[in-house]
C-alpha cells in the first residue's frame, strides 16, 4: 500500500487518501510504499519528495524523518530523494499516469483551486515527467509533446520528432487531466506538428496562441539538463565528512558494517549504511551526501540510501565483485530478543513470532484438454512420433511439440522444443530452425517455448500427463557424436539394468526419470574388441559398484548402477530383465507409491514387481545397485517463481533494456518488445507492430536477456523461455496482469488505440467474450461427452492469506507518523491475487486484533535507536496505544493486516510456548546424558524449531498434521520414539 505525509512545522502530518498524487511545489513530503512479495515478505521503499519552492529547512526535515521512519520499520527500507521534475521512474509509477504539482504550499495557506477562475495551462511531456511551462507559443518545440488545457477542450500537440509510444503515453495524461479537472466532460483534440490548418481543431489550437508561426529551434534549459553517468567513486563518511576510499577496484570487502559510505555515480548517488551504525551516523551520512551535491552543483541527482543486506541492483552492479548473498543476522537477532523479553514478562508474543510459510500446491495455468503432437529431431529433419511414444523422451535427443487447446473464442497453440541434457548442439539448432518455420507458417499465432531437461515447468508436464525420460538417444546425430568422442552408448533398453525416479503430483502429472547410472567422479573409457585392448577406467569414488556388460557389435558396453542415486523422498523403479523392484523411500506418501505403480505399467507393462521399503530391502536389490551407499533424503529443489519484473526492450538507438515499475497491461506497447522475468520462467512479448525480422529474433533476444541477468539473480541459462505474440497471449502469461483481451485485439498503433479509448470513453466493444480469469486446470480428458464438448477438470482451492505478527518496531510510527482519524495505508497491491490465484491478498478491511505485545511497544519513531544486531525496547517508556476504532484504516491496524515479516528468516517455525528447549543429542533414546522430567512420548516437542526442521525436514505444524502412525514412524527414524 501507499502512505503519504506532508512536512508541516518540521513534523510529518498524514494526508488523506483522496489527496494522493496531489503535490504542492512549496512543500516536502514523505512517501512510504509497502509491497507484498510472493513469499509473503513486505518490502518497503521510502521516498521524500521536494517541491521546487520548498525551504531548505523543510527539505532537511523530510530527509531526517525518512531515516527515522526506516529505523521504525526495522532498518531495511530503501530510501530515495525525489526532486520535482526529476523524480525516479519507480516513484512516478505509484501515481500513473503522472503527477502535476500545483503552485503553493502549507506556508501559503493553500489557495483553493475551486475558488479561482479557470486558467489555461500548457504542459510538456518529457518521458514520464509532466512539467508545467509558460503558456506561450515559444514554449512549443518539434521534439516534445505538449498538452494545452483550456476550459472547453484539451489539445495534444505532437511534435514531429516525437515517437508513437510517447504520443500514446501522453494521451494517458490527457485522460487524467480530463477526469481530474473537467470531471470527464470536455472535448479532446490532437494536433500534428507540420499540418498547417488541416482541420478545425488545428485552427482553433493555433488561434489560442494568437495565430500560427514557425516554431523556434529548441534550446536547452535547466530542466532539460540531466546529470551525466560518471565512473563510480566510493567515499567513506567519518564524523559527517566524506573522504575518498582508496582502492584499485570496487569490491564488497571495502564496505565495513560499522561505517557509512557514499557511492557517487553521477546521475545517482548512493548512501550505504552498515547494519552496525547508529541512527545519528546514518543521518550524518545523508547530510554529507546532500552537502556534496550542493558543492558540486548537482541538485537533480537522485540520492538513494540503502541498508547493508538490502542493497538495490544498481548499487550492487557498480561493484566489480558482489557476493550472491550476504548474511545479515541483526534483524533476526533483534526480533528474537524483543520476543524473549516480552515472553518473560508474561505477554502474548504469538503475534510477534514468524508464521510458518504457506505450503502452496503446484499450479497449472494451461487447459489440458487439447491435442498434442511430438516430433523427434533427427539431423535436419523431424519424425512424427506415434501417440504411444510421444511422452517417452531420450536425454540424448531433441524434440518438437505442438499443442493445440481451446481458447476463449478460438484454438490456441503452444509450439516448442525440448532439449535433453545429452543432446548435441547441431540438433538443438535444427530444432529451433524447424520450430521457427512452423510458427511462421502459422502466421506467428502460437506461443513458442524452449524447454531444457531438468527445468521443465509445471504446465509442460501437465500437457504430457505421464512423462518419461530415458538415458541415451535414438537420433543419428547423437549416435555419431558418441562414436566420434568414443563415449559408451548408454541408451536405455528393456533388458538392461535401469533405475527410474518417480515424481509428480497426481495421475495427470507424473514423471519417471532414468537417473544417472555413473558415479559422480567415475570415469570410464571402455571400447575395443573383446580380445583387444580395453582402456583403463577408474571408479575410486564409488564405494560399491558392479559392471554389467554385453558384447554388442564388438564393443564392450558398461553400465554402473549406484545406490547413491536413491532418495528417501521418492519412489524408484529398478529393473533388470524380468526382475522388477519398486522401492519406496521412508518419506514418500501412499500417493507417491501409487504414481510409481502407474509408471511401472508404462515402463514394464504386465510385469510382476517386488515392493521394497526403505530399510527392508532384499540382497538382490542391493546387488543390482552394486551394494549399499549413502544417499540423500531431501527432495530435489526447483527454482521458485519470484515476483515478476517487466522490461521494455528498445532497438532504435542500440539495445536498451529498461524496467517498468508497477506494470500493467497498458505498458505493453504494440511497437515494442517486452520481457517478463519471473526467475523460473522468462516471457518475451512481441507487439503486433514489431517488424518480421525482429520477430524471428525473439528467442535470441530472450537468451541474451538471460545471459545478461539484469536483476543479478543468477538466472539459469536453461530457464524455460517463452515467446508470446500480442493478441494470442496464453493464460499462463496473462495471469501476471489484470488482463483485458479486448485491448490486445485492437487495431492500429499505440497512439491510435489510446486515442480511440480517450474519445470513445472506453475500449470499443468487440463481438467476442472476454478472456476467462486465470484458473488451475487438471488433466486432459480422453472421453468426449454426449454433446461432444471438451471436458475439463479444474482443481481449485480457496484463497489463503498469510497472517504474520506486526513488527514491534513498527508501532513506533504512532506518535509522528500516524493520525488515528485518517485512513492512509491502502490495501496491498490487488495484483497479488491476480498473479497467484492460490495465494490471495489479505482482506485489509478487517484489521487483525491488537496484541498486548504491540501495545507495550508504542513509542515515537524518532526515539527508536539503531543498535548493532539487536533492537532494544524500553518498556518503561512505552505508552499504551489508544483504543482503535473498528472503522479506522490507519497505519497501525493496516500494518497488522499486512503482516510485516521484516526481521524473520524464511522457514523458521515457532517453538512451543512454555516448554524448555534441549539439544537433540540429549533427547534421543540412546543418549548418554538424557534429559529427565520430560514427557518421553513427546520428545520432539522439546526441540528448537530450527533443530526440529533439521531432523524431520519439516516444521512442527506440518509434522502434527500428519497421521499419528506417520508421526511415530518419523520419530522412530530419528531415535525419538
Amino acid at each position: 500500500g501507499l502512505e503519504i505525509w506532508r512536512i508541516e512545522n518540521f513534523h510529518p502530518v498524514p494526508i488523506d487518501n483522496s489527496a494522493y498524487g496531489r503535490f504542492f511545489t512549496g512543500d516536502s513530503y514523505v512517501i512510504l510504499k509497502t509491497t507484498a512479495s510472493r513469499s509473503g515478505a513486505l518490502r518497503h521503499d521510502i521516498h521524500y519528495w521536494l517541491g521546487k519552492d520548498t525551504s531548505q529547512d523543510e527539505a532537511g526535515a523530510a530527509a531526517i524523518k525518512t531515516v527515522e521512519l526506516d529505523a521504525a520499520l526495522g532498518g531495511r527500507a530503501v530510501q530515495y530523494r525525489e526532486v520535482q521534475g526529476h523524480e525516479t521512474e519507480k516513484f512516478l509509477s505509484y501515481f500513473k499516469p503522472c503527477i502535476i504539482p500545483q503552485e503553493g504550499g502549507v506556508a501559503s495557506g493553500f489557495r483553493k483551486p475551486e475558488a479561482e477562475e479557470f486558467k489555461t495551462r500548457l504542459y510538456v511531456c518529457r518521458g514520464k515527467h509532466v512539467v508545467h511551462v509558460p503558456f506561450a507559443r515559444s514554449s512549443l518545440s518539434h521534439d516534445d509533446i505538449f498538452i494545452l488545457d483550456t476550459q472547453s477542450k484539451i489539445f495534444q500537440f505532437n511534435g514531429s520528432n516525437s515517437s508513437i509510444q510517447e504520443r500514446a503515453k501522453a494521451l494517458e495524461v490527457v485522460q487524467y487531466i480530463k477526469d481530474t479537472y473537467h470531471h470527464g466532460k470536455c472535448e479532446v483534440a490532437t494536433i500534428e506538428d507540420g499540418k498547417l490548418m488541416a482541420d478545425a481543431d488545428t485552427g482553433e489550437f493555433w488561434g489560442v496562441f494568437g495565430g500560427f508561426a514557425p516554431l523556434p529551434r529548441k534550446t536547452a534549459n535547466e530542466d532539460d539538463k540531466t546529470p551525466d553517468v560518471l565512473p563510480a567513486k566510493l567515499l567513506r563518511v567519518d564524523k559527517g565528512q566524506a573522504e575518498p576510499a582508496e582502492a584499485d577496484s570496487l569490491s564488497r570487502d571495502l564496505l565495513e558494517t560499522n561505517k557509512c559510505y557514499i557511492l557517487d555515480c553521477g546521475a545517482e548517488v548512493f548512501v550505504w549504511m552498515g547494519r552496525s551504525t547508529s541512527l545519528d551516523e546514518r543521518k550524518s551520512a545523508s547530510g554529507a551526501a546532500e552537502e556534496m551535491l550542493r558543492s558540486l552543483d548537482r541538485p537533480t541527482s537522485h540520492v538513494v540510501r540503502v541498508i547493508e543486506g538490502f542493497e538495490t541492483v544498481p548499487f550492487r552492479a557498480s561493484f566489480d565483485a558482489w557476493p550472491q548473498t550476504t548474511q545479515v543476522a541483526a534483524s533476526e537477532d533483534g526480533r528474537g530478543k524483543v520476543a524473549a523479553l516480552l515472553k518473560r514478562q508474561g505477554l502474548n508474543v504469538k503475534g510477534l513470532m514468524k508464521a510458518d510459510p504457506v505450503k502452496e500446491e503446484p499450479q497449472v495455468y494451461i487447459d489440458c484438454t487439447g491435442s498434442l503432437q511430438v516430433w523427434l529431431v533427427n539431423g535436419n529433419e523431424k519424425t512424427l512420433l506415434p501417440p504411444s511414444d510421444q511422452s517417452k523422451f531420450y536425454s540424448g535427443n531433441c524434440y518438437i511439440f505442438h499443442y493445440s487447446y481451446p481458447g476463449e473464442d478460438k484454438e490456441e497453440y503452444l509450439v516448442g522444443t525440448w532439449f535433453g541434457k545429452q543432446s548435441v548442439e547441431d540438433e538443438r539448432s535444427s530444432a529451433v530452425t524447424l520450430v521457427n518455420k512452423m510458427v511462421e507458417i502459422m502466421k506467428f499465432l502460437p506461443a513458442q517455448a524452449r524447454i531444457y531437461e531438468g527445468s521443465e515447468p509445471m504446465d509442460f508436464f501437465a500437457i504430457f500427463q505421464s512423462f518419461i525420460v530415458f538415458k541415451g538417444g535414438l537420433s543419428d546425430g547423437y549416435k555419431k557424436y558418441i562414436s566420434e568422442k568414443e563415449i559408451p552408448d548408454d541408451t536405455y533398453s528393456e533388458d538392461s539394468v535401469a533405475l527410474f525416479r518417480v515424481q509428480g503430483f497426481g495421475p495427470d502429472n507424473m514423471q519417471a526419470i532414468q537417473v544417472d547410472s555413473v558415479g559422480p567422479s567415475a570415469i570410464f573409457s571402455c571400447y575395443g574388441r573383446l580380445y583387444g585392448l580395453i582402456k583403463p577406467f577408474t571408479a575410486a569414488s564409488v564405494p560399491y559398484w558392479c559392471l554389467l556388460y554385453s558384447l554388442t557389435k564388438g564393443y564392450l558396453n558398461m553400465e554402473i548402477c549406484v545406490a547413491s542415486s536413491l532418495n528417501s523422498s521418492y519412489c524408484y523403479i529398478l529393473h533388470s530383465g524380468s526382475t522388477v523392484f519398486v522401492w519406496s523411500g521412508s518419506l514418500t506418501t501412499p500417493e507417491d507409491q501409487e504414481l510409481a505403480e502407474r509408471q511401472l505399467d508404462i515402463i514394464k507393462p504386465n510385469s510382476q514387481c517386488k515392493p521394497q521399503k526403505e530399510g527392508a530391502e532384499s540382497e538382490l536389490f542391493w546387488d543390482l545397485l552394486g551394494g549399499k551407499a549413502e544417499y540423500p533424503s531431501q527432495k530435489i529443489g526447483r527454482d521458485a517463481e519470484s515476483d515478476p519484473h517487466l522490461f521494455a526492450c528498445t532497438f532504435s538507438n542500440g539495445s536498451i533494456v529498461k524496467e517498468i515499475f508497477s506494470f500493467t497491461q497498458d505498458d505493453l506497447m504494440t511497437e515494442d518488445i517486452f520481457i517478463l522475468d519471473c526467475h523460473c520462467d522468462i516471457f518475451v512479448w512481441i507487439g503486433q507492430q514489431v517488424d518480421v525480422k525482429t520477430r524471428t529474433q525473439a528467442l535470441t533476444i530472450g537468451e541474451k536477456f538471460v545471459e545478461h541477468d539484469f536483476l543479478l539473480e543468477k538466472l539459469s541459462r536453461e530457464a524455460p523461455l517463452y515467446v508470446v505474440r500480442e493478441g494470442s497471449e496464453p493464460t499462463f502469461f496473462t495471469r501476471f496482469f489484470t488482463w483485458d483481451s479486448a485491448k490486445s485485439s485492437m487495431y492500429g498503433n499505440s497512439f491510435q488505440r489510446k486515442l480511440a479509448i480517450v474519445k470513445n470513453g472506453g475500449i470499443p466493444v468487440l463481438d467476442k467474450p472476454k478472456r476467462r480469469a486465470p484458473v488451475s486446470y487438471g488433466g486432459r480428458s480422453n472421453v468426449v461427452s454426449a454433446d461432444k464438448s471438451r471436458s475439463r477438470s479444474m482443481s481449485s482451492s480457496p484463497d489463503r492469506a498469510r497472517v504474520r505478527g506486526r513488527s514491534p518496531a513498527f508501532s513506533a510510527l504512532a506518535a509522528n507518523f500516524e493520525n488515528p482519524n485518517a485512513r492512509n495505508l491502502s490495501t496491498p497491491p490487488p495484483m497479488i491475487r491476480k498473479l497467484y490465484p492460490k495465494s490471495g491478498a489479505l482482506d485489509s478491511g478487517t484489521p487483525a486484533p491488537k496484541s498486548e505485545a504491540i501495545a507495550a511497544l508504542t513509542a515515537t519513531f524518532d526515539q527508536v535507536p539503531i543498535i548493532p544486531r539487536s533492537l532494544k525496547v524500553s518498556l518503561g517508556a512505552a505508552k499504551p496505544v489508544p483504543e482503535a476504532d473498528p472503522n479506522e484504516d490507519s497505519i497501525s491496524t493496516r500494518i497488522e493486516a499486512l503482516t510485516i515479516q521484516e526481521d524473520a528468516k524464511e522457514g523458521d517455525a515457532d517453538d512451543d510456548e512454555g516448554l524448555p528447549i534441549y539439544p537433540y543429542e540429549r533427547l534421543v533414546t540412546t543418549s548418554a546424558d538424557p534429559v529427565t522430567d520430560i514427557d518421553v512420548t513427546k520428545r520432539e516437542t522439546y526441540l528448537s524449531g530450527a533443530e526440529f526442521k533439521q531432523q524431520f525436514g519439516m516444521t512442527k505444524d506440518a509434522f502434527y498434521k500428519l497421521p499419528k502412525w506417520k508421526q511415530n514412524k518419523l520419530k522412530a527414524a530419528v531415535q525419538l520414539f
